[in-house]
């Protein structure tokens, strides 16, 4: 209980605390090119997670950084748990945001935090704006920026990897990027399955070989999808 109440007055009192510098990274000259101003912006969030890490008393390990190449890409994870993007922006020193659900975007500082990062809200219940928001996506990759995906579309909880949507692989085919597979191990462990206390866990990121930018184009997108799967699941425990 005490690492929910630590976590939970961290999270809000940083979101505070961070208002004056969000109005700063609001104002960075537009002419600035997109990876020297991700990597100015990303710092924060950065930061802001590996103190949560810390919180919550957990290990993470990390395998195959190599594998991240420079410039834009989709990363492509499993979505185990809530603590999956606090993972992710403290693991990789490589900038990105990320799609989230519609209704974050309603939430004060955090959702103005995630703009700035390039974040886009999904509204997966509405198909006209989904294809506003992949079509918007597509256009943050073709001007360097990288996003994650969560293709399952909700948390696994620690169970079985879900079916893979492919409407957001999308955003690598037309924005002419690479994929990068990423197997998330462990998270669930930190909240979901401790009756949503925090606790400490091992968790792991198995960063895979990307998938060209070429060959992401040469593929069906169901068939992209699949193969995105099933690295991913090579990457899992059996």
């Amino acid at each position: 209980m005490l690492r929910l109440i630590a976590f939970f007055s961290y999270f809000v009192g940083f979101l505070i605390y961070s208002i004056p510098t969000l109005s700063k990274m609001k104002k960075i000259d537009p002419t600035v090119p997109a990876a020297k101003r991700d990597a100015i912006i990303h710092k924060i969030p950065q930061r802001w997670s590996s103190t949560i890490m810390k919180i919550t008393g957990s290990k993470i390990i990390v395998e195959g950084k190599e594998n991240l190449p420079d410039g834009p890409v989709v990363i492509v994870c499993n979505h185990v748990g809530d603590f999956d993007i606090p993972v992710l922006l403290s693991s990789i020193d490589k900038p990105f945001g990320f799609i989230s659900k519609i209704e974050v975007s309603k939430v004060p500082v955090l959702s103005d935090w995630m703009r700035v990062m390039n974040c886009v809200f999904l509204d997966r219940a509405d198909r006209r704006q989904a294809i506003k928001t992949i079509k918007a996506a597509i256009e943050t990759v073709k001007s360097g920026h990288s996003l994650v995906l969560f293709p399952e579309g909700t948390r696994s909880k620690g169970g079985p990897i879900g079916e893979f949507k492919t409407g957001g692989f999308r955003i690598a085919m037309d924005g002419q990027v690479p994929i990068v597979p990423i197997a998330i191990i462990g998270t669930a462990d930190v909240f979901e399955k401790n009756n949503y206390l925090v606790r400490p866990a091992t968790i792991t990121l198995k960063i895979a070989k990307p998938i060209d930018s070429h060959l992401v184009e040469q593929m069906s997108i169901k068939d992209l999808a699949e193969e995105t799967k099933q690295v991913i699941l090579a990457h899992l425990p059996k």
